[in-house]
């Protein structure tokens, strides 16, 4: 994304509850005071003739539209309630990191907004109501209060579509499928993205580091949090303006503590207090992992609703296989991918950044460390383990992915041993295990 910061903002925005019934809020409103006008002006009358139009008086009006706004923020209410609820069982199912899932799902808050919209619109025309009897000259906007029951009649329509929804978002293999799918779309843009260029493009040797690079200085950390997001671009920018060369001690997803060295800078002659202020105005922060730039976020979400499936209290070895499912099928995606190199070099071909990169075999512990230490007695999970070592492997293009995968199955494989007591389950564990060696020859 060019904007890095315009980039997070909208993923915020689209991980809030309050965001899209904002903006419907005000699409009801301007929609109520252009059909307002439009029946002040007389159009409606020629509109009646078609025969749909509401033809009742001023109470019937009034009866009609209050009864709309009552029952819509009743609805409302209860949906909102509703969506609690199903937060609340996320974070207990699921655990609490799977919530902010839940929060950018765009159909829970299209059908809020729509209860909020509907409302606001029906007081908005039912204030304009005049009979006979209320001082004013007698007005009933006709083409007004049919639109009004026509956002009535999608209400109940919006309704249906919740009760369905709010039925399925909770299912395990929709909360998985969906984290898969951010893991595929995180993939796509695989950090680090392009600073510059790869040393590989321009066929440079990594010898090019300055022999005195030791005496790189720090720039510490202005604030503490989550590495969000990086603004690439900026670093980049900034290397070339001032002929600096940086190397990044962080990645998206690394916690950094305020006062820690962010960046280190050579030669250290340049450092000033406006560099500081511009360099961690590169990093955005915040409280929580995101999956903008951090690939490895989804992957550490399939791997927690696992170990939680094969805890004790839940002893759920299907929605841990299916995870690992998952998990399979994202690491044959990243052992297809071109990893960028952590050097970058600028149009002149000078190196400028040197970035803390993301590796195959480190996304390949993220995946497998954990389910593999919390379930070496489990013979299912051991099994689904070495057969996804085993799927992975004709995809790997490297001898060092596959390297990488083979530690994985060694451990999976010793671990087996103390872990399962029965000789036959060993002998199945035994079986993959040289499948699996097997499939990485």
């Amino acid at each position: 994304m060019k904007n890095i910061k315009l980039g997070k903002l909208w993923d915020s925005l689209h991980s809030s509850y309050w965001f899209v019934p904002t903006i419907m809020a005000v699409s009801a409103i301007a929609l109520a005071v252009t059909m307002l006008s439009i029946d002040r002006t007389g159009a409606s009358e020629a509109i009646e003739k078609l025969g749909w139009i509401y033809t009742g008086g001023p109470e019937g009006a009034r009866s009609l539209l209050s009864a709309v706004a009552g029952s819509i923020i009743s609805v409302a209410a209860t949906a909102f309630s509703i969506t609690i609820v199903a937060l609340q069982l996320a974070a207990s199912n699921f655990g609490p990191r799977i919530l902010r899932n839940f929060m950018k799902d765009t159909g829970n808050q299209i059908v809020l907004g729509t209860f909020i919209a509907t409302f606001i619109y029906c007081l908005l025309v039912l204030r304009t109501i005049h009979g006979e009897g209320d001082g004013y000259s007698v007005f009933v906007p006709q083409l007004s209060v049919t639109v009004g029951i026509v956002l009535a009649l999608a209400s109940i329509g919006v309704l249906i579509y919740f009760i369905h929804h709010a039925a399925t978002i909770i299912q395990t293999s929709h909360v998985i499928s969906e984290i898969s799918a951010d893991l595929n779309d995180a993939i796509k843009r695989l950090f680090p993205e392009k600073i510059g260029y790869g040393a590989s493009q321009h066929k440079r040797s990594f010898g090019e580091i300055p022999a005195n690079f030791d005496a790189e200085v720090p720039i510490k950390a202005t604030g503490s949090g989550y590495i969000q997001a990086i603004d690439d671009g900026k670093l980049m920018k900034i290397a070339c303006q001032q002929n600096l060369l940086f190397r990044l001690k962080y990645r998206p997803g690394k916690f950094v503590v305020k006062g820690s060295d962010l960046v280190m800078i050579f030669p250290e002659k340049r450092v000033n207090l406006k560099l500081t202020t511009q360099i961690n105005d590169a990093f955005i922060l915040g409280n929580e992992r995101t999956e903008q730039q951090d690939v490895e976020f989804p992957i550490n979400q399939l791997v927690e609703i696992a170990l939680r499936a094969i805890s004790p209290a839940v002893n759920d070895p299907f929605t841990a296989i299916e995870c690992i499912d998952r998990l399979s099928a994202g690491l044959s995606h990243l052992a297809q991918k071109n990893f960028p190199s952590p050097y970058r070099y600028d149009l002149d071909n000078n190196l400028r950044v040197i970035a803390d990169p993301v590796t195959f075999a480190g996304l390949t512990d993220a995946a497998f460390n954990q389910i593999r230490q919390y379930s070496t007695s489990d013979v299912a999970v051991t099994i689904r383990l070495l057969e996804a070592i085993a799927s992975i492997a004709p995809f790997t293009r490297n001898k060092k992915d596959r390297a990488a995968l083979l530690r994985h199955a060694d451990m999976i494989q010793r671990g087996s041993h103390e872990g399962v007591s029965e000789e036959l389950d060993r002998k199945a564990v035994e079986e993959r295990y040289q499948v699996a060696v097997k499939a990485l020859q």
